[in-house]
C-alpha cells in the first residue's frame, strides 16, 4: 500500500471523527469535521446501512490512520500482539502507543504524530543518551527521552521551555525546562484516550 499524500482532513471526514492529524487545528472551529461532518465524495450523504464487515474495516482504518501507518506496518503489530500474552486487541494498541514518534507526540514535543515522526527522523531525539532516529522504536519503562543537546537552541524547541507542563498521561512525564521526559510505566488500555473498538479489528483479521 502506497503512502497517503492527500489532505489529512479528508481522512477524518471519511472515518466520521477527529483523528487529530493537524495539531491545534483539530481543536479549533476550523476543524473540517465540525464544518463538514459528512464523508467525502458524491455519495457522502448516502444513508445506506453499513455491513458488519464495513464497520470492522472502518475501525481498522481509523486506528491505522491515527498512528500514521501503512497496512503492512499495522498488520505486523497485530501479528506481534497475537503471539503475546493478554487480549490481542489491547496488546496491539499498547504496542502502538509505545512507538517513539507517538511518545514524542504524547509528551507534547510535537503537535501531531506526523510532526513528531519528522522530529525523530531528523535525529533530534535521544533515548537514554543515544540518538534514535527510528519512529517505530518501542520504548520501555524507565527510558529517558530528551531533545538532543546540540538541537536545543532551535527556536522550535526553545518555545517548549516556556510551555506549561501538560502531563496528561500517567505513564509519561515531561519537563519542558529540561526538555527531558521519562517513560514511567508501560501504557495500558485505560491510558489510551481514543475511541477505538479493537475487538472489531481482531474480528476482521481473524477471518
Amino acid at each position: 500500500m502506497a503512502k497517503y499524500t492527500g489532505p489529512d482532513c479528508r481522512l477524518c471526514r471519511r472515518e466520521g471523527c477527529k483523528l487529530f492529524l493537524k495539531g491545534d487545528k483539530c481543536f479549533s472551529e476550523k476543524c473540517v469535521v465540525v464544518k463538514r461532518p459528512t464523508p467525502p465524495g458524491i455519495h457522502g450523504m448516502s444513508r445506506r446501512k453499513p455491513s458488519a464487515y464495513n464497520l470492522q474495516l472502518r475501525e481498522k482504518q481509523k486506528a491505522k490512520r491515527i498512528y500514521g501507518l501503512t497496512e503492512k506496518q499495522f498488520r505486523s503489530y497485530y501479528d506481534k500482539a497475537e503471539t503475546m500474552r493478554g487480549a490481542t486487541g489491547e496488546t496491539m494498541l499498547c504496542l502502538l502507543e509505545r512507538r517513539l514518534d507517538n511518545v514524542v507526540y504524547r509528551m507534547g514535543i510535537g503537535i501531531s504524530r506526523a510532526q513528531s515522526r519528522q522530529i525523530v527522523n531528523h535525529g533530534h531525539i535521544t533515548v537514554n543518551g543515544k540518538k534514535v532516529n527510528i519512529p517505530s522504536y518501542l520504548v520501555k519503562a524507565g527510558d529517558v527521552i530528551e531533545i538532543k543537546e546540540n538541537k536545543r537552541d532551535k527556536s522550535f524547541f526553545a518555545d517548549l521551555k516556556a510551555a506549561k507542563v501538560n502531563n496528561r498521561f500517567k505513564w509519561l512525564e515531561f519537563n519542558p525546562e529540561e526538555l527531558k521526559g521519562t517513560v514511567l510505566a508501560l501504557p495500558s488500555r485505560e491510558d489510551i484516550d481514543m475511541t477505538i473498538a479493537e475487538r472489531m479489528i481482531v474480528e476482521l483479521y481473524s477471518k
